[in-house]
């Protein structure tokens, strides 16, 4: 990578600027460099820019088309997942986006995927110490995963969380509550169902980690799978079959979704005072 590079830029516009040095040291136009990825000259010209996300195939193919080894794909996972751990690349990459359902657990937090930008920070900022820059790139790459939930056909969401979610605080009373509206918003669309699991439960499946199933259209079902310290994406039919036992477990104690959605009205209104 070229030593000019300023440290304050996002992932984006650093793949952008990356992108414009070494095609202008290859002695490429735009339009020249666009005919080899197979994209239109004016993609090209966003992407340097910083105004317009590459995806995986096309930095990818920019590392074939310029020869720079697997520079812009690792520029790319810093777009992708900034911070992630290696083993959640994968699943960030290749697996959740391309999935037609996906059905989780989680018994500290709102999951992911459904977190508010401040809710998401409050998270980033009560964990490992990081400077504030990373914490910015880490949420807005959680933001980014979103999107999956705004396309034309989402994938199918069964999202199982503990009760003592509702009332665990992150951030300030404000952030809970911005969080748990948006919570019920998501919880009433068609694809997506939460249902909550009573903190009195008997069940003690899943207390040890989170995790998602990802069912795919063209592959085998996939497992993500978060403890303290660790976690692995897994296709092993053992281990799926594990995780999803534990999900049907879970599911068979939690409230019905019309309960959930009551339960985190509730809680809602608790963060008022």
């Amino acid at each position: 990578m070229g030593n000019d590079l300023d440290p304050r830029l996002s992932p984006v516009q650093r793949f952008g600027r990356e992108l414009a040095r070494v095609r202008r040291e290859a002695r490429l136009s735009q339009a020249r460099l666009a005919a080899h990825l197979g994209v239109s000259s004016s993609l090209v010209g966003h992407i340097e820019i910083g105004d317009r996300n590459p995806n995986r195939d096309l930095a990818a193919r920019c590392d074939v088309a310029l020869r720079t080894g697997d520079l812009f794909s690792r520029l790319y996972r810093n777009i992708a997942s900034p911070s992630s751990p290696i083993w959640f690349v994968r699943w960030l990459d290749d697996i959740e986006p391309r999935a037609r359902a996906l059905r989780s657990w989680d018994p500290l937090l709102v999951p992911g995927l459904l977190q508010t930008e401040e809710y998401a920070r409050a998270v980033f900022e009560g964990g490992r110490a990081a400077p504030p820059e990373e914490i910015e790139q880490r949420v807005l790459a959680r933001v980014r995963r979103k999107q999956i939930l705004e396309q034309d056909r989402p994938p199918e969401l069964w999202v199982l969380i503990d009760e003592w979610v509702l009332k665990r605080p992150l951030g300030n009373a404000k952030v809970m509550r911005d969080q748990l509206d948006y919570l019920t918003d998501l919880a009433e669309r068609r694809h997506i169902t939460v249902q909550v699991v009573p903190y009195d439960s008997p069940c003690t499946d899943g207390l040890l980690s989170s995790f998602t199933i990802a069912e795919l259209p063209d592959a085998p079902t996939a497992v993500s799978i978060e403890s303290a310290g660790k976690g692995e994406v897994s296709s092993e039919h053992d281990l799926v079959t594990d995780i999803w036992g534990q999900y049907d477990r879970l599911r068979a104690q939690a409230f019905r979704p019309i309960d959930s959605l009551e339960k985190i009205r509730e809680a809602r209104a608790q963060w008022n005072h």
